[in-house]
C-alpha cells in the first residue's frame, strides 16, 4: 500500500513538474527586440535625419544621463521638462556637470515625440534626445532602452509626470558619492516610505493602499524587503552598475523596478535608499486592480525563471 502511494506520488510529480515548466515558458515575456529605427534618435540639430544612438557598453562621455520614459505625455511632459531643466541649467549645477535628457517615447498614440522635439528646439542650451519606439513596450522596456543607449557616467531614471521633486537628485548624487569611487557599481533609489503617514498617501483610495501593503509583504518574501520603496520612479545608477543590470533585464512591465533591485542584490551591487519629496499627479496610466494582478504574476514569473536558471545573472 505504502509503495503504491509512493509510486503514485512520483508519477504525479513527474507529470506536474514538466507542466509547470511549460507554463513558465508560456507566461514568460519574449525577448525585448530592438528595431532598426529604435537605434536612432532625433534632436533639435537633427529633426528630420535621425542619428545613431551610442551604446551603454561604451565609456561614458558626460556626467549625467536623464532617462524619461513617456507614453502619451503631451499634457504632463512640458512642466516636467521645465522643472528638470531649471535645475540642471542653474548656475551651480551647469558649471560642474554635463548632461543629456533621453526621452523615450514608448509607442505613444498622441504627439509625444513631436512635442518633445518642439521643447528641445526651445531649449537651445540643453542636449535633449528623442527616441521613438515603434510599439508600446511598457515603462520598464522604455527605461531599459534609454539606459542601454545613454552616455552618462551616472544615469537617472525619472517619470515624465514630474511627481518626484527633481532637485532631490542632489540627495541621490551625494549618497552615491558616499558609496565609493565613481567608477564602482552602485545604485541609489529615491524613497517615498517616509510619506506613508502623510496626506500624500493617506488620501489615496483604500484599495490602492491595501494593494501597496500587500505588494510590500510579497517583496519581503522574494528578497527585496530591505528596500522600503521599490516602485518610486526616481533611481540613480552608476555606469558600471547599469552595464551589469540593464542587459540582464527581462521585464518591461510595472514590476521591472523589482527586477532591477533583485539583479543588483544578486550581483553584489550596493543599493542605498534616500527619502525624496513626491506628490501625486493626475493622469496616471496605472490601472490599480489590473496592473496589481499583472505585477503579482510577473513577480512570480521573475522568481521562477531565476530559480530555474532560465534567466541567469552574469557579473
Amino acid at each position: 500500500m505504502d509503495q503504491s502511494i509512493l509510486v503514485y506520488a512520483f508519477t504525479a510529480l513527474a507529470i506536474l513538474l514538466p507542466c509547470l515548466y511549460l507554463a513558465l515558458i508560456l507566461l514568460s515575456p519574449p525577448p525585448i527586440i530592438t528595431r532598426p529605427s529604435e537605434k536612432t534618435y532625433r534632436s533639435r540639430k537633427s529633426l528630420k535625419d535621425p542619428l545613431s544612438l551610442p551604446s551603454l557598453a561604451d565609456v561614458g562621455s558626460i556626467d549625467l544621463s536623464v532617462i524619461i520614459p513617456a507614453y502619451n505625455e503631451t499634457s504632463r511632459l512640458p512642466s516636467m521638462l521645465e522643472t528638470t531643466l531649471n535645475h540642471l541649467n542653474s548656475t551651480s549645477i551647469q558649471q560642474t556637470r554635463t548632461y543629456e535628457l533621453v526621452i523615450v517615447d514608448d509607442g505613444s498614440k498622441d504627439d509625444t515625440s513631436t512635442l518633445a522635439l518642439k521643447l528641445a528646439q526651445q531649449h537651445l542650451n540643453s542636449d535633449i534626445r528623442v527616441v521613438t519606439l515603434e510599439k508600446n513596450l511598457g515603462k520598464g522596456g522604455a527605461v531599459r532602452h534609454g539606459m542601454l543607449h545613454a552616455r552618462g557616467n551616472r544615469l537617472l531614471m525619472v517619470d515624465a509626470d514630474g511627481a518626484s521633486r527633481f532637485e532631490d537628485l542632489e540627495l541621490l548624487w551625494e549618497k552615491m558619492d558616499e558609496l565609493g569611487p565613481k567608477n564602482e557599481p552602485s545604485v541609489v533609489v529615491g524613497s517615498r516610505a517616509h510619506l506613508v503617514k502623510t496626506e500624500a498617501v493617506v488620501k489615496r483610495s483604500v484599495l490602492r493602499n491595501i494593494l501597496m501593503y500587500g505588494l510590500h509583504t510579497i517583496l519581503r518574501i522574494v528578497g527585496v524587503g530591505h528596500i522600503r520603496d521599490t516602485q518610486c520612479g526616481f533611481k540613480l545608477f552608476s555606469r558600471s552598475a547599469a552595464q551589469q543590470i540593464f542587459p540582464a533585464q527581462h521585464l518591461a512591465t510595472w514590476i521591472f523596478d523589482v527586477e532591477l533591485l533583485l539583479l543588483a542584490k544578486q550581483l553584489g551591487i550596493p543599493v542605498a535608499e534616500v527619502p525624496v519629496q513626491w506628490h501625486e499627479v493626475a493622469g496616471s496610466k496605472l490601472n490599480v486592480v489590473k496592473d496589481s494582478l499583472q505585477m503579482l504574476r510577473d513577480l512570480l514569473v521573475l522568481r521562477a525563471n531565476q530559480l530555474t536558471g532560465r534567466w541567469k545573472v552574469l557579473p
